[in-house]
């Protein structure tokens, strides 16, 4: 019997053995089979997570930030215990002991599945697990995937330390709101750095890894306050809060970003605008749009923010002035229902609603507004962000619109969802009413930079960023018209000729394969003989037109290319006009090579970019200081800086180009428009019917211009000319840059021979000349100018033609019909004097 029994019980025991010899055999045939073709873990060590790219200002102010998974990576040694202590408590409470798995949850999981009958599959992963499932594997609930999920927990566990794999999971975990790691997270819903956060703020987070989305801190509120709560009791019971702390978190509220007890992050930065954005577009072009927005980048701009707010309001009450001139009132074609008109709640939800820019504070921050009432007096209307008050009243005026055609009552209707902005005291700055505004239809651009560096300091694309992201001032192909021209009178300069060069101004006619071509001056008249000064001065295109005859248009697109304006100019006669098109951004930049000297200068809007890691891996100037290692400087000493930059002119041509367009603006087609208190040289352009207005100028530091018109064009209508239009803003910006960096008179070079001529004629003066004809050119030495010889490009000029003569030789004094004495000179005679328009 006792032999039977053991018989019985050795049997089960064989049977136990060799069950379980099979059963681990087949475990580890399951394993080896999973094993051998996982990933490598070593990939881990040189983990690179997608990263936020933030743009800095030069005082190291963020101003944008671009991402498309918001982390912000944080070593575990900067992530303060709080934070890992909840995380380790909602997640894998026994991080610290286990090998990369827990039994006890899988065990639990898996009853759970049995249970419900395969209803309820939950993952039962330790941090390990999910690390390695978030990096290596995907996300699929199969038996497959957690078998390859465990056997890399348990082989990262033997080759990394606990508090690298636990940086690892605090860096890449998605917490909803599209933020992926513990700092990102506590910027969107607390605006607060980790060190800041409170123990139920830390576990409000450690509660979303297992569903962001259904525990949104407004939308299910209760539900996420549950499970904040069951995180800091498994803190307390896991030794991590005594138990006054844990009764005092969990009856804390729940404050948040999102429910508005916190302001966001966002609010400190300054709406995107054009400049962030060209940043973006071109630095997607270099570095690749991937590495852009995942790479962490870390980019300095050359952006001077007060600048680029004074550009801004420069150009937009530019256009504004035009847009209210032409006396048409279009509003934003937005209207509420009637329904929602009732109740000042109805109405503030509705027009928050409303897709209309919000980023316009020219004179005052626009706010968008509702009419609620409109009378013969006056309109009432709901202000967004404003609350009714007797000291702001909701009102505008009927005269607000005295400008429009039809006036308030003709204009407005009951449910228009409008723009106002405050009109205030100059004197004090109180409030004195509203007023209603609208976006105007014309566009434009502008920019500066710093001739010297090329660095851009203010660009404004449009109106307003938020109405249209086209950038104008980069993107708008248009015609420069006359802002072409120097890079004409250029080549002449550099061909052999002087500011007191004849060129005869005379009428043309040129036969092309569309007809006979006519080109005349803006103002329909002839001047006869005049010198090359007086043909950029007045901007004479029939002038311009010989000269390009003369040089060659093979020279011409050369420099315009060698220039950058444009990549391969199309060689007709009509080019030498600015009949190509451009952007601003090449134009602007060619300017600042006449500016400078005649050196080349890349445009760029960044000064430097740095990886990741810190390292830098974009640096614009190249140019190499030979004192900044030196511990002390002599008084009154800077740093040598040692130039590389190309010379592309002469420096002579470039001094004879600047002193030319010195007299544009001193009294040329820009007289009257630019004032400002240190010497200016610039070009105006105008295009056939006004399509196009320009302006580009320049001080001994600084270069900036503007661009106006239609995105469609059509003409600006008359009298609109770029000296009328785009110097206004040119004169504006430049006043607050000047008082900023200063500025001086444009450097001579060491060549120049000064000669007195007469503008008018080109002739020879004695040293002791004076008088408004009189003007001291700049020779080059060594070369003995040659006066009284005419060109005419090769094009006949007919005899008896009606040559307007303005400026007298010489002057005397009359008798007028008052009593008064008056000044006045005798007929001049033939070629001696010109004047002009623009092109």
């Amino acid at each position: 019997m006792l032999r039977l029994i053991l018989s019985f019980f050795g049997a089960i025991f064989s049977a136990l053995t060799l069950g379980m010899v099979l059963g681990a055999v087949s475990l580890g045939a399951i394993f080896y089979m999973y094993g051998k073709d996982l990933p490598s873990y070593a990939t881990l060590s040189q983990y690179t997570p997608k990263m936020i790219s933030r743009i800095y200002s030069g005082e190291g102010q963020i101003i944008d930030e671009f991402a498309i998974e918001r982390r912000l990576f944080t070593p575990a040694e900067e992530i303060p215990d709080i934070v890992k202590q909840a995380f380790i408590s909602a997640e894998d409470k026994n991080f610290y002991e286990h090998n990369g798995f827990d039994a006890r949850g899988m065990v639990a999981a898996f009853v759970d599945a049995v249970q419900s009958r395969g209803r309820d599959l939950r993952g039962a992963s330790t941090i390990t697990q999910q690390v390695m499932k978030n990096f290596l594997l995907d996300s699929s609930v199969t038996a497959e995937r957690k078998i390859k999920e465990l056997i890399l927990a348990v082989r990262i566990e033997g080759a990394m330390p606990k508090e690298k794999i636990l940086e690892l999971y605090l860096n890449e975990i998605f917490l909803g709101q599209n933020s992926y790691g513990v700092t990102a997270a506590a910027l969107t819903y607390f605006n607060k750095p980790l060190t800041e956060l409170s123990p139920a703020e830390a576990a409000y987070l450690a509660s979303l890894p297992k569903s962001p989305s259904n525990r949104h801190p407004v939308r299910n509120r209760d539900t996420a306050i549950f499970w904040r709560n069951n995180t800091l009791r498994e803190m307390f019971e896991n030794g991590y809060l005594d138990e006054a702390s844990y009764n005092a978190e969990k009856e804390s509220p729940l404050l948040t970003v999102q429910s508005g007890d916190y302001e966001s992050f966002r609010a400190a930065l300054p709406p995107r605008d054009y400049f962030t954005d060209e940043i973006r577009r071109q630095l997607s072009q270099n570095f690749g749009e991937d590495e852009f927005f995942s790479g962490g980048l870390s980019i300095r701009a050359t952006i001077d923010p007060d600048l680029q707010v004074q550009a801004a309001h420069a150009l937009q009450r530019a256009l504004e002035k035009y847009d209210r001139s032409q006396g048409v009132w279009r509003g934003t074609e937005v209207d509420l229902p009637a329904e929602v008109l009732a109740s000042e709640e109805q109405w503030r939800e509705a027009l928050r609603q409303v897709d209309l820019p919000r980023d316009i504070s020219l004179d005052n921050p626009w706010h968008l507004a509702v009419v609620l009432e409109v009378g013969n007096e006056e309109a009432r209307l709901g202000i967004e962000g404003v609350e009714a008050g007797t000291s702001v009243p909701w009102t505008v005026p009927s005269r607000d619109l005295d400008w429009a055609e039809g006036g308030l009552r003709d204009n407005l209707a009951v449910g228009d969802v409008v723009y106002v902005r405050q009109i205030t005291s100059d004197e004090d700055g109180s409030f004195v009413r509203w007023s209603l505004r609208q976006i105007p239809e014309v566009q434009g651009g502008f920019m500066a930079m710093d001739v010297n560096t090329g660095r851009v300091l203010a660009m404004q694309g449009g109106f307003s960023y938020q109405h249209s992201v086209f950038n104008r001032s980069t993107q708008a192909m248009r015609q420069p018209g006359s802002a072409f021209k120097p890079l004409v009178y250029a080549s002449a300069l550099d061909s052999g000729y002087s500011p007191a060069t004849i060129i005869v101004d005379a009428p043309i006619e040129i036969d092309t394969p569309d007809g006979l071509w006519r080109p005349q001056n803006a103002s329909n008249q002839y001047y006869g003989p005049t010198p090359l000064r007086t043909g950029i001065e007045r901007s004479r295109n029939l002038m311009t037109i010989r000269l390009a005859q003369e040089v060659g248009l093979d020279v011409i697109a050369e420099y315009a290319e060698r220039f950058g304006v444009y990549d391969n100019m199309n060689q007709f006669l009509s080019s030498s006009l600015g009949a190509e098109e451009t952007t601003l951004f090449r134009t602007v930049a060619a300017y600042a090579m006449f500016a400078n000297g005649g050196e080349r200068v890349e445009p760029t809007l960044v000064d430097r970019v740095q990886d990741r890691y810190g390292k830098t891996v974009y640096r614009h100037d190249q140019r190499d200081c030979l004192d900044c290692g030196l511990l002390d400087l002599e008084g009154g000493t800077s740093p040598r800086i040692q130039t590389n930059r190309e010379r592309i002119m002469d420096e002579v041509t470039a001094y004879q180009l600047t002193s030319m367009m010195q007299g544009v603006v001193e009294r040329g087609t820009a007289s009257g428009a630019v004032n400002l208190p240190v010497p200016i040289a610039g070009k105006t352009g105008t295009t056939n019917d006004a399509k196009d207005v320009w302006f580009v100028g320049f001080s001994s530091d600084i270069v900036a211009g503007c661009y106006i018109g239609y995105d469609v064009p059509r003409g600006l209508g008359r009298g609109a000319s770029g000296g009328a239009i785009c110097a206004p803003v040119f004169n504006e910006f430049m006043t607050e840059a000047i008082a900023r960096f200063g500025g001086g008179p444009f450097e001579v070079p060491s060549a120049c021979r000064f000669i007195k001529i007469d503008r008018f004629t080109g002739a020879r003066l004695p040293d002791e000349a004076e008088g408004d004809h009189v003007v001291s050119e700049c020779f080059r030495e060594g070369e003995e100018p040659v006066f009284g010889i005419a060109f005419d490009g090769g094009f006949a000029m007919t005899e008896n033609l009606p040559l307007v003569d303005e400026i007298p030789e010489v002057s005397r004094n009359v008798l007028t019909s008052t009593g008064d004495t008056a000044t006045v000179g005798p007929k001049a005679t033939y070629g001696t004097l010109s004047s002009g328009g623009l092109y």
